[in-house]
């Protein structure tokens, strides 16, 4: 499936969006900027952006308002990649050089700060208190994520940790897009309800997804060393699924002892995840979430909207990056 055929029913709204996006620069000092254009070209698809603006015209919000909303949700997505390779030490995404890469560590933890804030002024020029509420919930929900997998998710072999990180790393923020453009249009409790579940079910398929590409996906296209969870001692669905039908696997044995570290071994284990049935049983969890979330998108308003977030759903299961 073309991406670009859940894009055309907002394509004017993406690229003012954009547009709001660089603006957020004006008045910085001039490498802060060239920081926001490096930033703002290598951070993909605007899929977070579409699902807003695909809601709220679904919904029939005020354009104004969408795009607003918009921009300030995928500078907060942003944001968090700024701080997230830098915690990492990821040197490339998507093919580009990260700003860790080009800058010391405190300007790049400056930048990610303030594009936080550029973040946080744009939800509250949506004027409204539980939009600004939700951002700042969603936020704190993003860095809880972070610092659980910091501290308290290397080596451990857990459905229950894993639910709750791609929750906060991924689901949340989609869940954050469909629920607020809800938010803002001529629609009751119940709609809101709805879009922010089918914003959920899609996210958590959209990260079970990733982790999936993390054993089978192109290293080039995906822009790291496959398995680069696992090496870091992150297990994933995949492993998950490995684990629970093959517990006696020495290298299993090792992980659960917290012996990650030793590479030689756990890229065996990777490779093993990777010829397993594994990937096949985790793609199967994901595409009961995209159903989940077609299921709640069922009592929606009609139209190339509608269509366009249903395409988008069942691509979340097919892409290839």
């Amino acid at each position: 499936m073309n991406t670009a055929s859940f894009f055309t029913p907002v394509q004017t709204g993406l690229q003012e969006v954009e547009a709001l996006l660089r603006s957020q620069s004006d008045g910085a000092h001039p490498d802060l900027g060239a920081a926001l254009e490096h930033l703002l070209a290598s951070c993909g698809k605007r899929i977070r952006p579409a699902l807003g603006l695909l809601t709220g015209q679904m919904l029939g919000a005020p354009h104004d308002k969408l795009v607003t909303l918009a921009a300030s949700v995928e500078m907060l997505h942003t944001a968090t990649l700024v701080h997230d390779d830098l915690i990492d030490g990821a040197l490339l995404r998507r093919g580009m050089p990260t700003l860790n890469a080009r800058w010391s560590p405190a300007a790049t933890v400056l930048t990610g700060d303030y594009m936080f804030a550029r973040a946080a002024k744009l939800a509250a020029e949506a004027d409204t208190q539980p939009l600004t509420k939700l951002f700042a919930v969603t936020l704190a929900t993003i860095v809880n994520g972070e610092l659980t997998q910091l501290f308290a998710a290397r080596g451990v072999i857990s459905r229950e940790n894993y639910t709750r990180r791609i929750y906060a790393k991924t689901a949340s923020l989609f869940e954050m897009s469909t629920r607020a453009a809800a938010m803002v249009s001529p629609v009751g409790e119940e709609a809101i309800e709805a879009m922010r579940q089918y914003g959920y079910h899609l996210g958590m398929a959209f990260q079970i997804v990733d982790d999936i590409l993390d054993f089978t996906g192109n290293q080039e296209a995906v822009g790291k060393p496959l398995g680069s969870d696992l090496l870091q001692g992150l297990v994933t669905l995949p492993a998950l699924y490995y684990i629970e039908a093959h517990p006696d696997d020495p290298n299993v044995r090792l992980l659960a002892e917290g012996r990650y570290g030793d590479r030689e071994r756990i890229e065996r284990l990777v490779e093993a995840i990777r010829s397993s049935e594994a990937v096949a049983g985790s793609l199967e969890e994901a595409k009961g979430f995209v159903q989940k979330a077609l299921d709640w998108l069922a009592g929606m308003p009609a139209g190339e909207e509608k269509q366009a977030l249903e395409d988008l759903a069942r691509y979340t299961v097919t892409r290839k990056i």
